[in-house]
């Protein structure tokens, strides 16, 4: 019987039908055999429901470009219209007409599309600021099954993470965007505008999310299985609950206790993954009743990075990912990259980097720089 998730329909698909008859008509040619790309399955988060569009024997095949029609005409001349049950031939979101469910293409033009650099070879700080959690996802989860150069495996293994210096700029910048946020849940609240300090508590909560992932090393995934995966990270089992009580909270105060005991939690898993963190993690704003980041925080976390190209990097710009929620720009690979790149080399920014002081928000009404009047 076979396994019938995503992964394993997959696996089953490749080892009885893809490759023996990939052995049979073609058997010099190189190739790479997996299930990852889009889906939930490559998640492995697709259940039911998934079944209703785009599930079921997906593969990726990856081989020389010169050899790409000979498989694809292969395929398409050789495979049967069904195995165990299930069509070979889907019409996916977008198309007009069905086409195979194996996707034939080359590991560069992949890494191209989906990248958008191949970080096998180096890249950039800004090459990196480009990915979202997403994308990195779609060539880490799922399921190599063949690999016998190692291609795939060794650009998985690079893609583990951030390289480190990049990873302490992308969590000061996480830590700069709860600042920014914080006394101004209080403050709307404070002046009756409670729908307003519940829209700035929702934007907190999904800032600690993220910043939640990034204490842990994990890449996250996009909107719809994000509470899914970040409910299983290594984190004390409160911080969700604080979080789920932040949204949940009837008043500002209560709000902000939630907030606060969330963004202590994750101050303290940041200070075991080895970066620097301050006690106490919040102050009081001026003499408000409102809390606001330690203004020694974010500076700790971007005096420990050595790296120059880094460290001239606009402070709390962070990733695209903390740029923008816009879902045409970050499933876009050049998008990103261009949105990236004008952001942070002087094209649509000052040339030269603000002082902490100068990026963090108005002591006065806790406003970003350009709105602090």
């Amino acid at each position: 019987m076979l396994d019938e998730n995503g992964i394993g329909l997959a696996r089953s698909y490749w080892v009885q039908m893809v490759r023996p008859l990939l052995n049979l008509e073609l058997p010099s040619v190189p190739r790479i055999a997996a299930r990852i790309g889009s889906g939930s399955d490559v998640l492995g988060l697709d259940d039911e429901m998934s079944r209703d569009h785009d599930w079921g024997l997906r593969l990726q095949l990856l081989v020389p470009s010169t050899a790409r029609s000979r498989v694809q005409d292969v395929l398409t001349q050789h495979l049967p219209a069904e195995f165990a049950g299930h069509p070979t031939r889907l019409r996916f979101t977008g198309q007009e007409s069905p086409s195979l469910t194996v996707e034939v293409d080359t590991l560069d033009s992949l890494i191209e599309s989906r990248l958008g650099f191949d970080p096998r070879v180096g890249g950039s700080a800004l090459d990196w600021l480009s990915l979202t959690g997403q994308a990195v996802l779609e060539f880490t989860s799922g399921e190599v099954f063949e690999d016998s150069e190692g291609q795939l495996t060794g650009l998985r293994s690079v893609l583990s993470w951030y390289p480190e210096d990049v990873w302490r700029y992308v969590v000061a910048s996480a830590w700069q965007r709860v600042d920014q946020e914080l006394p101004i849940m209080g403050r709307a609240g404070e002046r009756g505008d409670d729908l307003g300090s519940r829209i700035v508590a929702a934007r907190l909560v999904d800032v600690a999310v993220h910043l939640g992932f990034l204490v842990c090393r994990r890449w996250a995934p996009y909107s719809k299985w994000r509470g899914t995966v970040f409910a299983r990270l290594p984190l004390p089992s409160q911080v969700i609950g604080h979080l789920a009580n932040v949204l949940d909270a009837p008043t500002w105060p209560e709000r902000g206790q939630h907030v606060l005991r969330a963004v202590e939690l994750l101050a303290e898993q940041q200070a075991r993954g080895g970066l620097p963190t301050v006690a106490p993690v919040c102050t009081p704003f001026w003499d408000r009743p409102f809390l606001h980041l330690n203004p020694a925080l974010v500076p700790a976390i971007d005096d420990s990075i050595s790296d120059p190209a880094v460290r001239a990097l606009p402070i709390g710009l962070g990733s695209i990912e903390q740029r923008s929620d816009n879902v045409d720009l970050l499933v876009h690979a050049a998008r990103r990259r261009a949105a990236v790149g004008a952001a942070s080399n002087g094209t649509a920014l000052p040339d030269e980097r603000p002082t902490i002081a100068e990026a963090l928000p108005c002591t006065r009404c806790g406003a970003a720089p350009a709105h602090a009047i």
